[in-house]
């Protein structure tokens, strides 16, 4: 079986030749020593050599170097579900401070700073101009905002989603190529989260106007192939949802069933991510929503292969391999724990396993390798 076709068979619950596998992200650090060069493959790192080749005046040979990496190394990797993009920074910077820090914004106006981490690979504000602390207004102007945005929207082209055409290109039906536009989440600021609690209308006022924005990119990605549709948004730790199960009821459950209707009508499946522990609002989020799966899965906070599929029989699922694990376990937890996702997916079918978040940096390359190993060994 292709890629492509061990992913699609197994998310409709028919037998396949092995588990297909994939990886949620992968740091630069870990990217390079899969390809054995400089990877422009990762999170901060790339947003920092973003901003370098922004005031270099190197922006076209970034993005072409950045998008070559991401596919060869999804190709090097033979990962059945790919991933066909990486963090990107828009901001053109105004100032160049030090070799790791730059300024953003206006001079005369707002501005900040961001200053890159080699080590932990991390491209961080560390400072600001003043301003007032955004209050619940913000979250009212927001609302206005996103209805009218949901009013005005437009289809996009699929000559839109430049990474994606790239990606089709490159691997035609080889492998299973994940599209966008099902992202519907609360940012995880004060002044939303108060709202949550003070004025949940106005929350979902603006969540039901993201979700039917989000309905006019849907139809395009099952225009170009893609039927495998990933979103959602973190909202959790491993004390569970920043909010409460009521507040998500009222203001994420309506928002999410838009976005699962017109994923139905359009033949694709809607796929949710968040880290932490979600079984307070599991009921609602996978099932009453009408989401068809669910990735990010953090098995060090109690969202285990074995449970979910136990509780959500049709629910589809990536991952079962925490990057905690991989980072701070040895070759053999590693290897146990990989094997572990293995037979929950041989077991009960519709899993593709692989880490569930991202690889971080000063994650082990020997780990690494032995999951790697451990996934495409398959009896």
């Amino acid at each position: 079986m292709t890629g492509k076709e061990r992913v699609m068979a197994s998310f409709v619950g028919r037998e396949t030749d092995r588990v297909p596998v994939y990886c949620a992200g992968v740091s630069c650090r870990i990217a390079s020593h899969v390809l054995g060069r400089e990877a422009f493959v990762g999170a901060g790192m790339q947003q920092y050599r973003e901003s370098v080749a922004r005031w270099e005046g190197r922006h076209e040979e970034f993005v072409e170097r950045t998008r070559s990496d991401v596919l060869e190394l999804s190709e090097v990797l033979d990962l059945d579900l790919i991933r066909p993009a990486y963090w990107r920074y828009p901001h053109e910077p105004i100032a160049r401070v030090d070799e790791h820090t730059f300024k953003f914004g206006a001079e005369g106006g707002y501005w900040w700073v961001m200053r890159f981490d080699p080590q932990t690979e991390l491209f961080q504000e560390v400072d600001r101009a003043a301003r007032p602390e955004p209050t619940i207004e913000d979250v009212r102007h927001a609302a206005d905002q996103a209805e009218a945005g949901a009013e005005a929207a437009q289809t996009p082209s699929p000559e839109s989603f430049v990474d994606l055409q790239a990606a089709i290109a490159y691997y035609g039906d080889r492998r299973a190529i994940p599209g966008y536009g099902t992202g519907v989440a609360v940012l995880r600021e004060r002044h939303w989260l108060e709202a949550m609690a003070l004025e949940p209308d106005t929350v979902r006022r603006y969540l039901i106007a993201r979700a039917k924005i989000n309905c006019t990119t849907i139809p395009v990605m099952a225009q170009m192939g893609l039927r495998i549709l990933f979103g959602g948004g973190d909202f959790a730790g491993k004390n569970g949802p920043l909010y409460s199960p009521k507040a998500f009821h009222h203001c994420m459950l309506p928002a999410l069933q838009i976005v699962s209707e017109c994923c139905d009508e359009h033949g694709a499946w809607h796929f949710f991510a968040s880290d932490g522990d979600l079984w307070p609002v599991a009921e609602d989020l996978f099932g009453n929503s009408g989401v068809d799966g669910f990735y990010e899965i953090d098995r060090r906070c109690g969202m285990d292969l074995e449970r979910l599929r136990q509780t959500f029989p049709e629910l589809r699922l990536c991952g079962g391999i925490s990057s905690e694990t991989l980072h701070m376990g040895t070759v053999e937890d590693v290897v146990e724990e990989t094997r572990s996702a293995l037979d929950a997916a041989r077991e009960h079918g519709r899993i593709v396993v692989g880490v569930s978040n991202q690889v971080v940096p000063a994650t082990p390359p020997e780990n690494f390798d032995a999951m790697m190993q451990t996934l495409h060994d398959q009896p």
